[in-house]
C-alpha cells in the first residue's frame, strides 16, 4: 500500500513508521510540522529506505498539504498528527484547536476531493480514550462509552473524532477512529507520566502528583 502519515515523527507515528518499512511492504510518506514532540532521529534507521519519503509541512497548511497528497497518491491516510499533552493544552489551548480541530478538517476536506478521483481509499483517524474524560474504577472505557472531554486537549480531540464521523456520514468517506489508551515505549517526549517519573526517579527528583493521587489510567505498551 502507499500510506501517507501525518505526524510520524512523534511517539506513536514513528514507531508505527519503522514497522511499516521494516515489517511490511508499503510506502510511507511522512509529512510533519517537525514541533517540539517530533524528532526526525526518531526514523534515522529507515530514512535511506526507497519506500519512506519525509516532507517537513504543517496540516493546516492547505495548499500543501493538498499538494502532497494528490501527487504521492495515497491508497490510505493515516493521521497521527495533533498536539497531545493535557498541561500544555490549558496554557496554549489555541495551538489545540488550530491543529486538531482546523487541521483534522484540511485533511477530510482534502481527502473527500482525493477520494472522488481514487475510490480504492481510507482514512484512519488516530485519537485517544482522553475524549471519554475521567477513567472510573472498572479501569477501561469502551466503544459505547459517551464523551465527555474534561480538558482543552481532549476537547479539541473529540471534535477532530465527531468531524470525521460526520465526513463519513455526509460525504460517505470512508473513515475508522481508534481510540486507543495511554501509550508507552521507545522514543516517547519525556513529558509524558511514565518516562517523566523514570527520568525524576534517575535524577532523584520529586516526583508530580496530580490531583489526591487516586486518578486511574490504564497504558499499552507502544513497540
Amino acid at each position: 500500500m502507499r500510506i501517507f502519515i501525518t505526524g510520524g515523527l512523534g511517539f506513536i507515528g514513528s514507531n508505527f513508521v519503522i514497522k511499516q518499512i521494516n515489517s511490511e511492504n508499503n510506502t510511507i510518506m511522512n509529512y510533519d510540522a517537525l514541533t517540539y514532540a517530533g524528532n526526525i532521529d526518531n526514523l534515522i534507521s529507515v530514512s535511506d529506505s526507497d519506500r519512506y519519503t519525509f516532507i517537513k509541512g504543517d496540516i493546516c497548511d492547505y495548499s500543501k498539504l493538498q499538494k502532497y497528497i494528490f501527487d504521492f497518491k495515497p491508497e490510505c491516510i493515516v493521521h497521527f498528527a495533533a498536539e497531545s499533552h493535557v498541561d500544555r493544552s490549558i496554557d496554549s489551548h489555541s495551538e489545540f484547536i488550530n491543529t486538531n480541530v482546523v487541521g483534522t478538517t484540511n485533511l477530510l476536506d482534502i481527502s473527500t476531493k482525493y477520494w472522488k478521483q481514487e475510490s480504492n481509499f481510507l482514512f484512519l483517524h488516530v485519537s485517544t480514550d482522553e475524549v471519554y474524560g475521567s477513567l472510573g474504577k472498572n479501569g477501561y472505557f469502551t466503544e459505547e462509552s459517551p464523551y465527555l472531554p474534561s480538558s482543552p486537549y481532549s476537547a479539541s480531540k473529540a471534535s477532530s473524532d465527531h468531524l470525521v464521523r460526520a465526513w463519513n456520514i455526509t460525504y460517505n468517506l470512508p473513515t475508522i477512529i481508534s481510540n486507543c489508551s495511554n501509550n508507552f515505549g521507545p522514543m516517547q517526549f519525556p513529558e509524558k507520566l511514565i518516562p517523566l517519573i523514570i527520568a525524576n526517579c534517575i535524577d532523584e527528583k520529586s516526583l508530580p502528583v496530580y490531583g489526591d493521587g487516586n486518578n486511574i489510567r490504564d497504558w499499552k505498551l507502544q513497540l
